[in-house]
């Protein structure tokens, strides 16, 4: 991860890649704007420059990934983020994601439990230009009690089952958005906590996410 130029051929590129993401059914246009906004090749090693705009997920070390940026898509447009909404990410890896949700406006607790990505980010400068997001090292399963409830809570790997402190971090009206292991795949599910507490599930497409493990590396 570095600051680089973002040129008039990485505006281009940036401006393709939205274009195939909503050629894919991504029909939020803030979302759509968000992506158009965040230079990706930031994210990734100088030698991903070249396909650093092809919608596919790259690795970025500690055998972790960026996401397609389709998916990233895919996940904000089903979270439903508004201004101000506190948001808490399980899994900040690149910090992609949580860019792409500071661009629209959210106040953003981000956790990693993987140590040097974690230290990577307290020094990549791009995150500078976003204040909102808050960066902490832990166990994404125990999420952020202290500074919770939240309205909003993104999982960006793939859970083995939906952790449950995490929906009691949700406040009421609040949605979580997760992928949930089927198999070698991850069926994507948002959970929505009503205003009375009770707890709705609804299911949408198969994505494949590295797994979401417990602890802190």
């Amino acid at each position: 991860m570095r600051l680089a130029e973002d040129s008039y051929k990485y505006k281009g590129l940036r401006k393709a890649l939205v274009d195939t993401v909503r050629s894919k059914g991504i029909t939020d246009e803030k979302v759509l704007s968000a992506l158009n906004a965040v230079p990706r090749h930031f994210f990734l090693d100088s030698a991903f420059d070249k396909v650093a705009y092809e919608d596919r997920a790259f690795p970025i070390g500690e055998d972790q990934t960026i996401s397609q940026p389709y998916t990233v898509a895919y996940q904000t447009q089903l979270l439903q983020v508004q201004p101000f909404h506190r948001v808490l990410e399980i899994g900040t890896g690149s910090a992609y994601q949580a860019c792409i949700l500071a661009e629209l406006k959210a106040l953003v607790f981000t956790i990693e439990r993987q140590k040097p990505l974690f230290d990577h980010n307290k020094s990549f400068s791009f995150l500078k230009r976003y204040p909102a997001i808050h960066l902490f090292y832990g166990d994404g399963f125990l999420g952020l009690p202290t500074y919770g409830p939240f309205d909003r809570i993104i999982v960006t790997a793939a859970a083995p089952l939906i952790p449950e402190k995490l929906v009691e971090q949700l406040k009421p009206g609040g949605m979580m958005v997760i992928p949930v292991d089927e198999g070698d795949k991850q069926r994507m599910m948002r959970i929505k906590k009503t205003p009375e507490g009770t707890i709705e599930t609804e299911r949408f497409t198969i994505f494949s996410f590295v797994p979401m493990l417990e602890g802190r590396n």
